[in-house]
């Protein structure tokens, strides 16, 4: 959460800072700022609630010229409303700062400095470390940059938590301070300066080479000193097809995002034959005894789905947890056990801990995510990429559909190796997974039905949506929630649909609907059933079935399939497209939830 760019070097600033915060506002738009200092030239600090477009508009006709600094940020609230006083960069006396993540003991650290008589603009923990900046410089004159940087590492010593900090000084107006722990922030080179960011895709186009600062990392850049990567890091190229994509004819990158799907979702080069082969180290699945599975939010959805074909197909069991909760739980392993650590970026702060946790507990580890150059991806001992290309809508959709292919071929490599499967068993699911990707392109055929459903649904004025499965359309009827509460801003709750008698089925009435899942191939007549019972309390529904359904007030007559799993690809998309066109006819901005940021990187 949170966008950081840093720039040193002698190009013009504000449209390079402006560019490269616009790469990164999915990680947080609540407000965004930029601080400019040169040789020469006074320290400026613009920043405003908002989109970046409203830091865009203030900052009109500014230019810098000349060797300077500069320090931007895009940030989602977490200490503090989303005001333009809570914005970053902070200011004190002769320094700003930028701070992604959470400074825990900020609240004693901000007490003691106003015993001090500082006093404080805004509600942020973030103010408090230039704060006590300034405050040790007073004690600890800095009369070069080597002891400013003494100054700094003091100041980082005394703060507890999460942060990625890049502080720049008017005493010192060609450097730029740095500190990272359990943050994301890298460093790059180009050939006009040196660069911060909290991803890559705010450096393609201006740098070439990067780093990943280390756990720890504090240090200071200064233009009369060359920086050598090699001596921070694993020196790495930036991706160039990382950067943020044009909608390209669509009205949101969510939907362009839905349609992309059946293109990303590709089996080349992990089928060999009848066989699959993915990219792993050779007997890197043998021994393994057991699997745990670790996600957050959506990719959590994934992994159980990723359940519940492990144990079908390779018989080999799974736990899945919330790495929030892992973390925590003081986890019992046992010998041979697989840790998986599942995220989109790569940077999940919850899912990072969990996987270094497990690191630590001397579990073998596997990270699945959809970015080459990331935390998780350099943490494990093994990675599997989904390849589903740059997601710029904060709501996830191509990156849930590609975990859940390859944690299907996962199962299906697992399984081999086990030989765990008759061979017409893995036939079928080769057939399977050549039938699901079709099965997403005639979702998409759905669309202008699904937007006619949604506008007769909005009528209805509800109270509150189910969503209900059985097996893998269990998680997937937690996805459907979760869009659907995400860009909609409806209360909704997926369920495993027996469980419906258990407890939720005493809201149900003619105020509530029921979107359910009932799939030919796995258990539809109990589904069915389930349907029954909430008919009978005259609970709407809204079933998604190649049956058709007289129990149901609406119905999208989804197309027949072989196999239970193109049935669920096929209704994915249908539920992704709910989600989406329920937002967009009341008006919402689909792209840019509200309070939601793409990569959740603090606690």
């Amino acid at each position: 959460m949170c966008g950081i760019v840093g720039y040193l070097g002698t190009k013009e600033r504000v449209g390079l800072l402006l560019e490269g915060l616009k790469e990164l506002e999915y990680r947080g738009y609540d407000s965004a700022g930029l601080a400019l200092l040169g040789e020469g030239a006074p320290l400026q600090v613009f920043k405003t609630s908002g989109k970046i477009s409203a830091l865009e508009h203030l900052v009109q006709g500014v230019r810098t010229q000349g060797l300077g600094v500069g320090i931007a940020h895009t940030r989602w609230a977490t200490h503090g409303k989303p005001t333009q006083e809570n914005a970053h960069p902070h200011v004190y006396q002769h320094s700003a700062l930028v701070h992604n993540g959470i400074i825990e003991n900020y609240a004693l650290l901000k007490a003691q400095l106003e015993q001090k008589g500082h006093l404080f603009s805004s509600q942020t923990d973030s103010e408090v470390v230039v704060h006590l900046f300034e405050d040790m410089l007073e004690t600890t004159p800095a009369n070069n940059v080597d002891q400013a940087l003494q100054v700094f590492k003091n100041t980082i010593a005394q703060l507890e938590g999460a942060y990625a900090i890049l502080l720049i000084s008017a005493r010192f107006p060609t450097c730029i301070f740095y500190a990272k722990n359990h943050s994301p922030l890298i460093l790059a080179t180009g050939k006009e300066g040196v660069y911060f960011a909290s991803a890559q895709n705010a450096l393609v186009g201006h740098a070439q080479q990067m780093v990943r600062l280390g756990e720890g990392s504090v240090g200071v850049l200064d233009w009369q000193h060359p920086i050598d990567l090699n001596r921070l890091g694993v020196v790495q190229p930036i991706a160039q097809d990382c950067q943020q994509s044009s909608k390209e004819g669509f009205s949101t990158f969510m939907e362009k995002e839905i349609y992309e799907q059946p293109k990303v979702l590709s089996l080349l080069g992990r089928l060999c034959g009848d066989r699959v082969c993915l990219e792993l180290p050779e007997g890197f699945l043998e021994g393994i005894s057991c699997i745990s599975i670790s996600a957050c939010g959506t990719s959590y959805h994934a992994g159980l789905v990723g359940k519940y074909l492990i144990e079908s197909l390779a018989r080999v069991r799974v736990q899945v947890e919330l790495a929030s909760e892992y973390r925590y739980a003081n986890p019992a392993t046992q010998e041979g056990e697989l840790f998986i650590a599942i995220s989109q970026s790569g940077e999940s702060a919850d899912t990072l801990e969990a996987l270094r946790l497990a690191k630590a507990l001397g579990l073998k580890t596997l990270s699945l995510c959809n970015t080459q150059n990331s935390s998780m991806a350099g943490m494990a001992d093994a990675l599997l990429l989904t390849h589903a290309g740059l997601e710029r809508s904060v709501a996830s959709t191509k990156a849930f559909a590609s975990q859940v292919l390859v944690l299907w071929l996962l199962a299906l490599q697992l399984a081999q190796e086990r030989h765990a499967l008759y061979p017409n068993t893995l036939q079928v699911q080769m057939q399977a997974l050549q039938g699901s990707l079709q099965a997403m392109q005639e979702g998409l055929e759905w669309q202008s039905q699904v937007r006619t459903l949604s506008a007769q649904i909005l009528e209805r004025d509800l109270k509150g949506y189910f969503f209900m499965g059985r097996g893998v359309f269990y998680p997937l009827a937690l996805e459907g929630a979760l869009k659907l509460k995400e860009i909609a801003y409806v209360h909704a709750q997926g369920y495993a649909s027996a469980e419906m008698k258990h407890g939720p089925i005493a809201l149900a009435d003619s105020s509530l609907l029921s979107t359910t899942l009932l799939p030919q191939h796995l258990l539809f007549a109990k589904n069915l059933s389930n349907v029954e019972e909430l008919r009978a309390r005259d609970s709407l529904i809204f079933a998604l079935s190649p049956i058709k359904l007289e129990e149901a007030t609406f119905q999208i007559q989804t197309r027949a399939y072989d196999h239970y799993m193109p049935e669920f690809f096929h209704m994915l998309v249908i539920l992704q497209l709910f989600a989406l066109e329920m937002a967009q006819l009341k008006g919402l901005d689909v792209d840019k939830p509200r309070n939601l940021a793409k990569s959740v990187t603090v606690e």
